[in-house]
């Protein structure tokens, strides 16, 4: 599959068949010209590694399974990721600290979205000038033209890995052949690999490939950090995520959500045993009158179930109790506002 190091590429030769990676390392020998370089397992190594690509082909899937805890949210919803959201993986050796950045936006140009949409924008390219990798995340067999446009940013200077996603739905993996080699033609790819980003053994293959092209440095975060995002954040994506689920294409694109207050009380001290309690308040932020009857539901019910289900998860990744309120208000133009989008987080 790579050819750095060469014990890695054996060893990654179960994820697919033999023929798809003999040529992948094929490509990568003659990328290279044969050229090998091992990795001394008594030496620190940290570094950046961007995830990029077009709106929802999987990037923050591909975050969360590589952590291994959720700390970027997901949904069918094209521009679920709207931050820049870091998530570490550490082991004996090596410390990942990859970056789940906004789809490129391509698309939802019209009128009332350019002040987001340029601040997303922005978002991708400022994390790709200060990263040490980048995985160009496509889905296995595609590529668009709104994959080149993102594929455009990429920085020539900087190692691109191509990452072929989703490849559990390509029913003849010999497809890939002709695909593949017309896709050196597209960049100078440092690695081609692909993989389903729900197999852990897919990602484990992924982080020995990426391992050896981070610098030899001191770790940046704790061994146990997950993300380097506050918990009042994680509660606002959270929603978020549950909001966009459960209103489908129903809720248009313009729509996000607002913490009011984020405290977080000890167990009684009579209680040793007892959990603490987070109170949070919250408030969906929706364009329109029409879009606060959607969120809300017949007699309140899709507020109840998005506050239900928010809670839920956020019990289960903070281990404690929380009381969750949820509001909904109307904010008309707030996604072509700059001054409220930093209001709301948006930098």
């Amino acid at each position: 599959m790579t050819s750095k190091p060469p014990a890695k590429a054996t060893e990654s030769s179960a994820a697919v068949n033999p023929s798809l990676d003999d040529m992948l390392a094929s490509l990568a020998m003659a990328r290279k010209g044969g050229s090998e370089q091992s990795v001394s397992a008594d030496q620190q190594r940290c570094g950046l590694v961007a995830i990029i690509g077009r709106p929802n082909v999987g990037k923050s899937t591909l975050l969360n399974a590589l952590v291994g805890q959720k700390v970027s949210i997901t949904s069918r919803k094209a521009q679920t990721t709207r931050h820049r959201i870091t998530g570490i993986h550490t082991d004996a050796e090596t410390q990942f600290v990859f970056v789940d950045t906004p789809g490129f936006q391509t698309r939802h140009t019209t009128r009332g979205t350019a002040a987001l949409n340029r601040n997303l924008n922005k978002t991708v390219q400022a994390t790709l000038a200060d990263v040490d990798v980048v995985l160009f995340l496509v889905e296995a067999g595609r590529f668009g033209p709104d994959d080149a446009k993102v594929l455009a940013l990429c920085p020539k200077e900087k190692p691109v890995m191509l990452v072929a996603n989703k490849l559990d739905l390509v029913h003849r993996r010999e497809d890939l052949f002709p695909w593949l080699e017309s896709m050196k033609e597209h960049h100078p790819f440092a690695e081609f690999i692909p993989l389903s980003a729900q197999r852990e053994a897919d990602t484990k293959r992924l982080l020995d490939i990426v391992r050896p092209y981070l610098p030899q440095q001191a770790w940046w975060y704790d061994a146990d950090a997950l993300t380097d995002r506050t918990d009042r954040f994680l509660a606002s994506e959270i929603i978020r995520e549950k909001l966009f689920r459960l209103t489908g294409d129903e809720l248009p694109y313009t729509s996000t959500v607002v913490i009011d207050a984020y405290a977080e009380e000890p167990p009684p001290p009579n209680k040793p045993k007892a959990t603490g309690l987070v109170r949070i308040a919250a408030t969906i932020i929706v364009e329109r009158e029409q879009h606060k009857g959607m969120v809300i539901g017949d007699k309140g019910e899709r507020l109840k179930r998005i506050g239900t289900e928010a809670r839920t998860e956020l019990e289960r990744l903070l281990g404690t109790k929380v009381f969750l309120e949820v509001w909904v208000k109307v904010r008309s133009g707030w996604a072509d506002d700059e001054a409220r989008l930093r209001t709301y987080g948006y930098e």
